[in-house]
């Protein structure tokens, strides 16, 4: 019998991810669904319909990762972030099923002058972050052997990103201002994925919270120009402080992942942000 891995979120960027390392890894039943297959948000169905598809694994991507507008759509945030993840994380400690988790930076508040380990404390500054916060803890309690993975500034050749935005704008505009006073490091989501299956593959199952992003400490700023320089752009791109562009969320002013617990634990690599840059802008 074919280990049966279910994957929540599986049109977003890392389940897209997902889809492609499925096609190479055929030992493996694979379940792709996204909310018109396994809609979350039913919370009253949610155990029923689990049971159903009867995974061996659970790689939960679902999430509500419109940051701003989670500000005014808390209730939608809370029950995508946290309520869902809560039924999971039950369901897969009742049924012996093995559940990774993917979380995000902005469970921190940005005031951090030192890469964060998972240990650091957390204090979510938006509504996201609350309720993305609120998930790993649900996540923790309910299911004290499950694998959550915190990562950041996720982009891919698939969905709506920074990149793929940045690349655009710097075709159809001459010069463009980026914030350059918010720190972390990307995740491309193709490399995400990959560390998901090593965690899978490995001999030793450690549950608890792992970080993931790509190597390098850059800002949003700095981000730009490394896609100008890999794009070959014309456009002039700037840097300014997030005071002057505005959001209804705010955003951590740092939020670098230190990665050393994932690569001691499960001898996962994590690629240098530009190499794994290049490659996604050169498929």
């Amino acid at each position: 019998m074919k280990k049966r891995i279910l994957v929540t979120g599986a049109n977003g960027q890392l389940g897209s991810e997902l889809r492609q390392i499925a096609v190479i890894k055929t030992q493996y039943e694979w379940i792709f669904t996204d909310y018109k297959e396994l809609d979350l948000c039913d919370l009253t169905h949610l155990e029923e319909k689990v049971t159903e598809i009867n995974p061996q694994i659970i790689i939960n991507c679902a999430a509500h990762t419109a940051v701003d507008k989670a500000e005014t759509e808390v209730e939608l945030s809370d029950v995508l972030n946290h309520q869902s993840v809560a039924i999971l994380a039950k369901w897969s400690q009742a049924n012996n099923c093995k559940l990774i988790h993917v979380s995000t930076d902005y469970v921190f508040d940005g005031n951090s002058a030192v890469a964060l380990t998972e240990t650091a404390p957390t204090n979510p500054i938006n509504v996201y972050g609350v309720t993305k916060l609120a998930g790993e803890k649900a996540c923790v309690e309910q299911n004290p052997n499950a694998i959550i993975i915190r990562t950041s500034w996720v982009y891919s050749s698939f969905g709506n990103n920074f990149v793929k935005t940045m690349s655009r704008l710097m075709q159809e505009r001459d010069n463009l201002n980026v914030v350059s006073d918010q720190i972390g490091s990307p995740t491309y989501a193709a490399d995400l994925a990959q560390a998901i299956m090593t965690i899978i593959e490995h001999k030793n199952w450690q549950p608890g919270i792992y970080n993931f992003s790509n190597e390098g400490e850059i800002s949003w700023y700095e981000f730009a120009l490394a896609i100008q320089e890999i794009g070959g752009f014309e456009c002039e791109v700037g840097g300014i402080p997030a005071s002057n562009y505005p959001t209804p969320a705010k955003r951590p002013a740092y939020s670098l992942l230190d990665k050393s617990k994932i690569k001691a634990t499960f001898g996962v690599v994590v690629p240098e942000y530009k190499v794994s840059l290049r490659k996604m802008m050169e498929l």
